[in-house]
């Protein structure tokens, strides 16, 4: 779902500046502050050339008196013009860091569905490039709006005293700046969109390449990598250009309007003197002519930084379409105290993609404590199958029950508790060895993380590492291997102690002989517990109690180890392929 118009987004990240009413209260009554010393700087500079101007001469006696007031009005204009800055730039970040807090927590509840199919590094950049435009966007505006809304009332208010006629030229020309801006932003607004849109898709593909270098330069794809780079490029470089130059036209416009209006004030201001007016003075036209260039300045100002708001407002877009995502709707009520483990598909129908069936009228029971093994070549709905139970998709036809409970009635937390996850992939983040293991048990002591480090033949390699547990592991950190990286997967898993296990090719990283260790650990860490075990390797499920041989969402043979082998079907056949001389 996108987000629509520009003053649809602004309206949405008014909520985000609530919180910070004193800041935006004391920015007002310090802008009023500045814009009023200001203002009161050009009427007496005005009223000054009046007093000075005699007959042919200037009067310097008074020349001291009214510098020092210059001086003071000036002081007092630039301390409350610091604070403002001041002000502003807190409250643009705090409020943007909000929003980039609220995005950040709307993630955590979106469906897997939406990481499947948006490119890591999109979502990346809508953290980094869109909210940091929009923070320097916000800042700007804010330094500028409150200052600039005090300064054009009273510079109004001091023009139409001075000469109503020469008052009605400023406000003629000034909606002229306003049409001028609003026509070249809305004609260039949608280039900034693409701009930021093909931002983040460079920034995917930055992220999946640099990521993944080693297959790259294995299989010598650098040259390719680099023309499908200077596409992207290419690509945004002709969109930024475009968004780039159009939205630069508002300020030579609008300043282009602005000039035309000075010209007119001096003609007719002139004409006035020379005419003999009573009310304008050679004094009043040079206060007027700074006046209403006060008037339109912090219109110009706004016009020169066009670009930045329309990029902000573009980030705005984006981190809007995330929240406009429909999060996980937790609907289910019910919670399980004690699990026996009872799993059962029920007429299960599931898709992917409504015009590609997958699974149509699956069946099956897995009894309390069984160990199920899921087997079958690629695509074959093995991994779905996790996905389902996990609801992680949700099921497009029939049930899934745990225990005889539908668990669509169960909530979603307390149905991911029942289960541990070993997955083929591995995910370790940047920290200490023992916060990685204690994401799967945060009470777990020191003893119990080394029964498991032992149990998964990790515990000799931490413990000669320098700071054992506190050793730092990640990109910036120890180095270890993708087996090594598995191993402390498992260990994590086995600290959870679930009443179900979810083994998905868990052992697809380590060696034959380490292999065989591990198989060990599973068989006591499943010893009583239902579980699913994802294998390829079909030397690893001989002990199964049942065996599902998978095809295109069906399950075609069903077994143990020696039975399947015995009726010569399609497991036999991926058996003795893998064991063949």
């Amino acid at each position: 779902m996108k987000t629509k118009g520009t003053f649809s987004s602004l309206k949405r990240f008014l909520p985000f500046l609530m919180p910070y009413k004193k800041e935006i209260i004391s920015a007002i009554f310090l802008g009023i502050i500045s814009g009023i010393a200001t203002v009161l700087l050009t009427y007496e500079i005005g009223h000054s050339v009046d007093q000075l101007i005699g007959v042919g001469q200037v009067d310097f006696s008074q020349l001291a008196a009214i510098l020092m007031m210059f001086v003071a009005i000036v002081f007092v204009a630039s301390i409350s013009q610091f604070f403002i800055q001041k002000l502003g730039n807190n409250l643009a970040y705090l409020s943007v860091a909000d929003l980039r807090k609220k995005v950040f927590e709307h993630l955590n509840f979106l469906p897997l569905k939406y990481y499947d199919q948006t490119p890591h590094g999109n979502i990346v950049s809508r953290f980094t490039n869109d909210m940091d435009n929009i923070s320097v966007a916000a800042s700007a505006v804010f330094n500028q709006l409150f200052s600039g809304a005090a300064v054009v009332i009273a510079s109004l208010g001091f023009m139409l005293y001075l000469s109503p006629t020469l008052t009605l030229i400023v406000l003629v020309t000034t909606p002229i700046i306003f049409i001028v801006n609003w026509l070249v932003t809305k004609a260039s607004q949608e280039n900034f969109g693409n701009q930021q849109r093909i931002v983040g898709e460079l920034s995917g593909f930055i992220s999946e390449m640099v990521s993944n270098q080693k297959i790259v330069i294995a299989f010598q794809r650098e040259q390719q990598n680099q023309q499908n780079f200077e596409t992207l490029n290419q690509e945004l470089n002709v969109k930024g250009q475009k968004a780039q130059f159009s939205s630069s036209l508002t300020n030579p416009l609008s300043r282009f309007v602005d000039h035309g209006a000075y010209l007119m004030i001096g003609l007719i201001g002139g004409l006035l003197v020379l005419n003999g007016s009573s009310t304008v003075t050679v004094g009043v036209i040079s206060s007027f002519i700074i006046y209403s260039s006060q008037f339109s300045k912090p219109f110009i100002e706004l016009s020169g930084i066009t670009t930045q708001i329309q990029t902000a407002i573009a980030g705005l877009d984006r981190a809007f379409e995330i929240l406009d995502n429909p999060v996980e709707k937790d609907d289910g009520q019910l919670v399980l105290e004690r699990v026996a483990g009872k799993v059962s598909f029920e007429n299960v129908a599931f898709s992917y993609d409504p015009k590609q069936k997958l699974i149509s009228d699956f069946n099956f029971v897995a009894e309390p404590g069984e160990t199920i093994a899921i087997v079958g070549r690629t695509g074959a709905g093995k991994s779905t199958l996790v996905n389902l139970l996990m609801r992680f998709y949700e099921v497009d036809q029939g049930k899934i029950t745990v225990d005889d409970t539908n668990i669509t009635d169960l909530k979603r937390d307390n149905l991911r508790q029942q289960f541990g996850m070993v997955l083929q992939d591995t995910w370790l983040f940047d920290a200490s060895i023992r916060e990685n293991l204690q994401f799967g048990n945060a009470e777990a002591s020191d003893e119990e993380i080394y029964q498991a480090l032992k149990k998964t033949y990790m515990y000799d390699f931490v413990m000669r590492l320098p700071k054992k547990l506190d050793s730092i592991i990640g990109t910036s950190g120890l180095k270890i291997s993708e087996g090594q990286r598995q191993l402390l997967t498992i260990a994590r898993t086995m600290l959870s102690n679930p009443p179900m296990l979810i083994l998905d090719e868990a052992t697809s990283s380590v060696d034959t002989l380490t292999e065989k260790n591990i198989q060990a650990a599973f068989l006591a860490m499943m010893e009583g517990k239902t579980s699913f075990v994802i294998a390829h390797r079909l030397s690893t499920i001989k002990n199964a109690d049942k065996i599902l041989v998978m095809d295109q969402g069906q399950i075609v043979e069903a077994g143990t180890h020696d039975h399947l082998l015995k009726i010569d079907g399609y497991y036999s056949q991926l058996y003795h392929a893998q064991f063949s001389e």
